[in-house]
């Protein structure tokens, strides 16, 4: 071979994209599509989400005016799947930053400040892990009423703790390695130490670990709309869907199959991309 060709193979090597596996493209390819629906969830779907067809009730799917079939009131099942996606998704994203941002800001503080801080970072991470999240949420629910800011401020709270360990240990660890000892010396101040250095080298851990609470948040507000302390009407959720849709689960299925497979799915979807992420960004496993 020709120096030529030895030097165009590494240049094709080095420009080569990753295989992706086609679990994992189809996962992706899932995500974006709930991503673009819930965007454009009420110019996509056919009828408002409560409009009313009572002429039509607990019409089977495969109606030409109605795809996926109607509820007892006539409701259009997928003008309410369309809006309940974006609900969840705006639910799930929400938490799912919030927690992030907290558990990552907890634990960058207790490998700063160490000590007592660190003490009761720690002691806060115990207890959160130790309380079960779903009572947690049913009594604060049940007390403070319902909404949606508060449903997803409330949501944000789980899962925070697993963000404040990861980031505890990885800055210590970043804390004794040269190049946050030598930014510190030039004089850089303990905030753009952490965010402008430690964070970018952290950041696959936390992405990886973001894919793995999201679908956790997914399928908790599921479980809170089921039970009615969740998206109240006449808003709607996929875990709302489902809830109502149990009551009709003999007589009208459609109702509830829609949106429980959708949640299938998507967390299905999302772990999937959780895993393949984790084995790419992980260095011991290249």
């Amino acid at each position: 071979m020709t120096d030529a060709t030895l030097k165009d193979t590494a240049v094709r090597r080095r420009i080569s994209l990753p295989a992706i596996p086609v679990s994992v493209a189809l996962a992706i390819t899932w995500i974006v599509a709930m991503l673009v629906i819930a965007a454009f969830a009420e110019k996509i779907a056919p009828y408002g989400f409560t409009q009313l067809d009572l002429r039509n009730r607990l019409s089977p799917p495969g109606n030409v005016a109605h795809w996926l079939g109607t509820d007892e009131l006539g409701r259009d099942v997928l003008s309410r799947l369309l809006v309940s996606i974006r609900i969840s998704l705006l639910i799930a994203f929400g938490a799912t930053a919030i927690s992030a941002i907290v558990g990552t800001t907890l634990g960058f503080l207790a490998a700063h400040f160490r000590g007592a801080v660190e003490q009761l970072v720690l002691m806060l991470t115990d207890f959160q892990a130790s309380m079960p999240f779903l009572i947690m949420a049913l009594a604060v629910l049940a007390f403070f009423g319902n909404s949606l800011p508060l449903l997803i401020g409330l949501m944000g709270l789980f899962g925070w703790e697993r963000y404040a360990r990861i980031a505890r240990g990885l800055a210590i660890s970043a804390n004794a390695q040269g190049y946050a000892a030598a930014v510190r010396q030039l004089g850089a101040t303990p905030s753009r130490i952490y965010l402008r250095h430690i964070l970018p080298n952290i950041a696959s851990t936390l992405i990886v670990s973001t894919t793995l609470v999201f679908p956790e948040v997914i399928l908790m507000e599921s479980g809170l709309s089921f039970l009615g302390l969740g998206v109240q009407p006449p808003m709607t959720s996929l875990g709302n869907m489902v809830g109502y849709g149990r009551e009709y689960l003999t007589r009208a299925p459609w109702i509830m199959l829609a949106p429980a497979t959708t949640i299938v799915v998507t967390t299905l979807a999302v772990s999937v991309i959780g895993d393949w992420l984790r084995d790419r960004l992980d260095p011991t496993l290249q």
